[in-house]
């Protein structure tokens, strides 16, 4: 893994965003992975404020959102549907026939799982993965257990992935979907590039046995440890437990 350390949450979001943006120059027709989550907001207003400045042209590209919760539809204020026509889609522009999603809302999820991996499939697989990392070291919605689905799954949520998601519902916990549809490890690993960023001192433990510890299902974030071409953009908070 190549790490990056930057001072400050901002210098990472605005690394990410260069980062992106010079990958869609170098490749117009970029097939993009799109995380959700608190960490990944200040990026996206980066990239928003990149693509103004005509220095991110997404109308080639192609995006596939990691993840969804399982009975909410697209509209629904709660989605990561919704999360990123707020904070990127509707601001930038990518055609809406190349933004791909899970349809949380599906009358049959396990058939809707097996239609996004084939749709991957057909886009020739991801570029470029962008992840975000939770506290207990998921990736996407890969919850921490016995053992790790391959491919797009349905998955039960973990009570502190509810808690972290329950400002999209209000503020309560309960309000939060207790299953979601995600990318599984294997359709992670198999993207060309990943680019992993992580900030504050909350993540800084998960951080350092994802880099440094054994790979287990029990922390998702190591299976990274196998790509060979993996970027941790890290804050020096989030990088604090990581020897020098």
């Amino acid at each position: 893994m190549k790490v990056r350390i930057f001072d400050t949450p901002e210098a990472v979001a605005s690394a990410l965003a260069e980062r992106v943006a010079d990958a869609l120059a170098a490749r117009p027709s970029l097939v993009l992975g799109l995380p959700t989550g608190r960490t990944p907001i200040a990026a996206y207003a980066e990239l928003r404020r990149l693509h103004t400045a005509g220095r991110a042209d997404f109308s080639r590209a192609s995006t596939f959102n990691l993840d969804e919760f399982a009975g909410i539809p697209a509209l629904h204020a709660g989605s990561f549907r919704a999360f990123m026509d707020r904070h990127l889609f509707g601001a930038v522009n990518l055609p809406p026939a190349r933004i791909h999603f899970l349809d949380g809302a599906a009358d049959d999820l396990d058939a809707e799982c097996a239609r996004y991996e084939a749709a991957i499939e057909a886009a020739g697989g991801l570029d470029l993965q962008m992840l975000g990392i939770g506290a207990n070291g998921h990736i996407g919605f890969n919850e921490p257990g016995d053992e790790l689905a391959a491919r797009t799954h349905r998955v039960r949520l973990a009570d502190t992935t509810r808690r972290d998601n329950a400002p999209l519902f209000g503020g309560d916990p309960a309000n939060v979907p207790r299953e979601a549809l995600s990318m599984g490890m294997g359709t992670i690993l198999k993207a060309a590039e990943i680019v992993l960023i992580a900030t504050g001192e909350r993540k800084a433990q998960c951080v350092e046995r994802a880099i440094g510890g054994p790979v287990t299902t029990r922390l998702p974030a190591s299976f990274l440890q196998l790509h060979p071409r993996v970027e941790l953009y890290l804050d020096r908070a989030a990088a604090s437990r990581l020897r020098p």
